[in-house]
């Protein structure tokens, strides 16, 4: 059953500019298809966050956030799967499973809720039959050691504070349809 709609634009287009830097992945490719290991539970999948590692990051980048959207949900909002908040300005990767919990996470880095309402990494979950879904993996360079929110802030929150701080995006959009 396809939902017969046209796909969203890209999400990020429509955000104030940022410089580029580079993100790169064991497990993820632009346009390919995501290996069940990243994909939900609830589609069969083991939910495992991909390994993303990045370079050439925008002078003065004190921290990172790193983040996993579907703008082609079937809701008007589009459906945020991680949301990595203050990641240390000095690292450079995230392994596979750091989306497991906040301990996998560097330094004083935690989650927010994603739209599974778990603060950790939630998998590709696409409606079966549906449109193929671009899932959005960013990583945001950040202009302060922290973004002011907490653990109770939601994705528009964190999202919100971003568009104030964000010197940079690196951006790898793989696909997935269940």
């Amino acid at each position: 059953m396809s939902l017969d709609r046209p796909t969203a634009p890209d999400p990020y287009d429509l955000l104030p500019k940022a410089g580029a830097f580079t993100v790169t992945s064991d497990h993820v490719r632009p346009g390919e298809k995501i290996d069940l290991k990243h994909v939900h539970g609830s589609a069969n999948g083991e939910n495992v966050s991909p390994h993303l590692a990045w370079s050439d990051v925008p002078a003065g980048t004190e921290s990172f956030v790193v983040t996993c959207f579907d703008p082609d949900a079937p809701i008007p909002g589009g459906f945020w799967h991680w949301i990595a908040v203050n990641i240390p300005g000095d690292a450079t990767e995230l392994p596979a499973g750091a989306g497991t919990d906040d301990d996998s996470l560097p330094g004083a880095a935690f989650h927010v809720r994603n739209d599974f309402s778990s603060r950790d990494y939630g998998g590709c979950a696409p409606p079966q039959g549906d449109q193929n879904h671009r899932y959005y993996f960013v990583v945001h360079a950040v202009d302060v050691p922290s973004l002011d929110v907490d653990q109770d802030a939601s994705a528009a929150v964190v999202s919100f504070n971003l568009a104030f701080h964000t010197l940079g995006r690196a951006i790898i959009t793989p696909t997935y349809q269940h």
